[in-house]
């Protein structure tokens, strides 16, 4: 059977990292079998969905070069699942109800001051139809219950968190239609389980007593549940996610520099025993990508890491990858050179202006102005095709008996105007030669 998973998020605003993360789970486990990658937009909240955010979502998921294989939106499907719904009805498996909001938060802290658990009491079961009738005519509208089977036991092998039971009696009917008309989550989302065929369902543990419920519906509405799988929700480095990370999009991370690659390669072990690899590509996370290996512990994400992640990912990154966010004139070679110095691309510019020029050196005392000065005389009489850094400095050691920081540092500060960076010897060819005597004699 083909795997079939669903990224399934309501437009109501753009992704964040814990969203990343869920399509990313979802994304890799179909990857790994050859199986699909279904994107559900769920806009049911038609007062909260917004078309930017699903035109975000689309981007978002495209810049992660996280593919879809298909599409649906909630928004077209309410035919289905007026269809579904009435045919539950009839079935005796949904029913009406009229309880306000503060009427069942009454008897709940009455059941919680009795010492029981807050459940729905089914009071609404004993309306009879000349109730209902009643409450037609004086403008009351009734909001719709799943009943739950009270016989049917609750288990299923979750693919994180193993064996679930739950008991259907110390669970509420939920409300899975308003009084309005609009619909909850969750008998939609079944009915779109169903319909496209999925087959795994990779969410955050928040979800867990949804699928127990759901899971019944799966049953009423005759057709096998998908495989479920919750994983621990992600943490921030102060122990919740924070609202600041729970605000950031993905836009965010571009114009921090953060690289789809470095996210891609964080997210996808959070939460495991695996570590967090940046050699790895998209079809080796796919292939290692094993529900089993997962904890269930909350998953810590931490912005030091992925900062950290990005830079080992922007040292792999090849030429062809970055060309067009390089700056003009930096080529392939300069580029190999200079990489292993960023954290971030955009930081490329900066260290193409130390080869360009201009650049400020330091003030340097006497001496080594002199020796800077013998420094220039010799550079101007190089090979400046073959390395002409070893041949400079094996010359001035010679000359000067000068020798370690001494000898090196103030040759880097003339021609560079820092104090560390890239490889010299790897460096100082990419500065043209005359333009390098003009910084040692200056």
């Amino acid at each position: 059977m083909t795997t079939v998973t669903r990224f399934a998020p309501s437009p109501t605003g753009k992704l964040h990292v814990g969203n990343v993360r869920t399509a990313l789970h979802n994304w890799l486990l179909a990857k790994k079998t050859g199986g699909k990658f279904l994107l559900r937009i769920d806009d049911t909240d038609a007062e909260r969905s917004r078309e930017e955010h699903v035109d975000s979502i689309r981007a978002d998921l495209a810049w992660l070069g996280l593919t879809v294989d298909g599409e649906e939106r909630q928004s077209l499907r309410f035919e289905i699942y007026e269809r579904e719904f009435r045919r539950l009805v009839d079935a005796g498996r949904i029913y009406r109800a009229y309880e306000t909001s503060q009427e069942l938060d009454l008897k709940r802290k009455v059941l919680l001051g009795r010492g029981l658990p807050p459940i729905y009491d089914r009071a609404a079961l004993k309306l009879t139809e000349a109730d209902h009738a009643a409450k037609a005519a004086a403008g009351e509208k009734p909001h719709w219950r799943f009943m739950l089977d009270h016989d049917q036991p609750i288990t299923w092998d979750d693919g994180i968190r193993g064996a679930q039971n739950f008991d259907a009696r110390q669970m509420s009917d939920p409300v899975i239609r308003r009084a309005d008309g609009s619909w909850l989550y969750m008998l939609p989302s079944a009915i779109d389980d169903i319909a496209m065929g999925v087959t795994d369902v990779l969410r955050g543990e928040d979800h867990v007593s949804n699928t127990a419920t759901q899971l019944q519906m799966f049953s009423a509405l005759g057709a096998t549940p998908p495989r479920f799988a919750h994983e621990a929700l992600l943490t921030g480095s102060e122990g919740k996610l924070s609202k600041r990370l729970g605000a950031l999009g993905m836009a965010d991370f571009r114009e921090q520099g953060i690289e789809p690659e470095a996210i891609v390669t964080l997210l996808a072990r959070l939460g495991t025993s695996d570590p967090v690899d940046p050699a790895l590509d998209v079809d080796a996370l796919a292939a290692s990508f094993d529900l089993s290996r997962f904890g269930r512990a909350p998953a810590r994400f931490d912005e030091a890491d992925l900062h950290r992640v990005n830079a080992q990912i922007v040292h792999r990154l090849p030429f062809a990858r970055v060309a067009h966010l390089l700056p003009k004139g930096m080529g392939e070679v300069a580029w190999e050179v200079i990489r292993p110095n960023l954290a971030h691309i955009d930081e490329a510019s900066g260290w193409w202006q130390v080869v360009t020029g201009p650049v400020s050196a330091p003030a340097f005392d006497d001496e080594t102005r002199a020796f800077l000065d013998r420094a220039a005389a010799l550079a101007a009489t190089l090979d400046w095709a073959a390395d002409p850094w070893r041949a400079l400095t094996a010359a001035l050691k010679d000359s000067t008996g000068r020798k370690g920081k001494t000898l090196f540092l103030p040759l880097r500060q003339a021609l560079t105007g820092q104090d560390h960076g890239p490889e010299m010897a790897a460096l100082l060819p990419l500065i043209a030669q005359e333009e390098a005597v003009r910084r040692l004699s200056a």
